[in-house]
């Protein structure tokens, strides 16, 4: 395979790369908090309390109690209002404006604080070979995801309580995306050679470049299970409905059948379980394969963490479920697949071989 056809190619790190990683790295750490400040949003049913979009003049929030009346009673217009908040009063609608407010203001953030830097490591020469188009696409990935953060929103204000699960899924797997391609070069601007060269490398390498696809697409059906609130149900384990496999008939009882894996609560926690099942065999599946490979080096060290992280992160899972979704549980589940996900793309990062 050529390095072209590669989304990301291994670029030597240098001294002079060593500001651009640190900003990279920065980026990914503001998105890290932008996606857990997402989740609360989420779980305090906050993403709707603004109804316009205001990309400049929504910076500033409401300044005055008549702003506020304005604000609140533009909410209570929308049904999620009259269906779940309809004894709110103005200091509840505050605090979950709040949290809807502070979420957009890091996505602005973040936008300057990859626009500004670019512009100045492009103009003064100091991007790494191959840097500049992936950092175009990034950009991109960011505008994009504005975008569909809106029309995600958009789903919840006239005849839904909430946004449209498969709407919140893109948006979610986007910003994962998104952290997946900083973290991926930020190691690369850091990395200053190969770290393993040899047979058997390449098994390795897509190993743990499957593991980052699988732990996307996880992150994606997490997003369909808490739109859909089927967290709240099933709480038990290992047992889903009383079986480990629920019944075809249960698992495919909506029509047309496309519709069982976005809008059937049975299924669309049962794919999530399966998911995190198949994504802990291939982590483990990893500690083996490097230790044959790479031997006692840092990348069966790195597997081994991995192997850890994702058991970890299926523990919490499991906790989450059984306690019907706390908001501390909810969270911590959203931050570790977070961090799970940025470990897995460095391991990866510093596998690939120069081709």
């Amino acid at each position: 395979m050529s390095s072209k056809s590669r989304p990301f190619e291994t670029v030597e790190g240098s001294g002079s790369h060593r500001a651009v990683a640190i900003w990279l790295w920065c980026l990914a750490a503001l998105v890290f908090v932008m996606v857990v400040v997402g989740g609360v949003t989420r779980l305090t049913e906050s993403g709707l309390s603004i109804t316009q979009w205001k990309p400049v003049t929504g910076v500033i929030p409401p300044l005055s109690e008549a702003d506020w009346l304005a604000e609140f009673e533009s909410y209570k217009q929308i049904p999620q209002y009259s269906a779940i908040f309809p004894g709110m009063d103005l200091a509840g609608f505050k605090f979950i404006y709040f949290w809807e407010w502070l979420h957009r203001l890091l996505g602005r953030l973040i936008g300057v604080a990859t626009v500004l830097p670019l512009a100045y490591f492009w103009l003064k020469g100091s991007l790494p070979a191959g840097f500049k188009p992936k950092l175009l696409g990034v950009l991109a990935l960011g505008a994009l995801q504005g975008a569909v953060g809106w029309w995600m929103v958009k789903s919840g204000l006239t005849d839904r309580i909430e946004v449209a699960q498969e709407r919140l899924a893109i948006h979610l797997v986007l910003a994962a995306v998104t952290f997946a391609a900083l973290v991926w070069l930020a190691a690369a601007a850091a990395r200053r050679k190969p770290e393993l060269q040899g047979r058997g490398v390449p098994v390795l390498e897509w190993l743990a470049l499957g593991t980052v696809l699988v732990l996307v697409l996880q992150i994606g059906l997490g997003a369909l299970v808490a739109g859909l609130r089927a967290g709240r149900a099933y709480n038990t384990w290992p047992l889903i409905d009383g079986a480990f496999i629920p019944p075809l008939d249960d698992l495919s009882m909506l029509a047309p059948l496309w519709r069982n894996f976005v809008d059937n609560v049975l299924t669309v926690q049962f794919q999530h379980r399966m998911a995190a099942y198949a994504l802990l065999a291939l982590a483990v599946l990893q500690v083996p394969v490097a230790a044959i490979v790479a031997g006692r080096s840092r990348a069966f060290r790195r597997s081994l963490v991995l192997a850890g992280l994702v058991a970890v992160q299926v523990a919490i899972g499991i906790v989450t479920l059984l306690l019907a979704v706390p908001l501390w549980a909810g969270l911590l589940h959203q931050a570790v697949a977070m961090m799970v996900l940025g470990h897995a793309v460095a391991h990866a990062q510093a596998l690939t071989v120069p081709r």
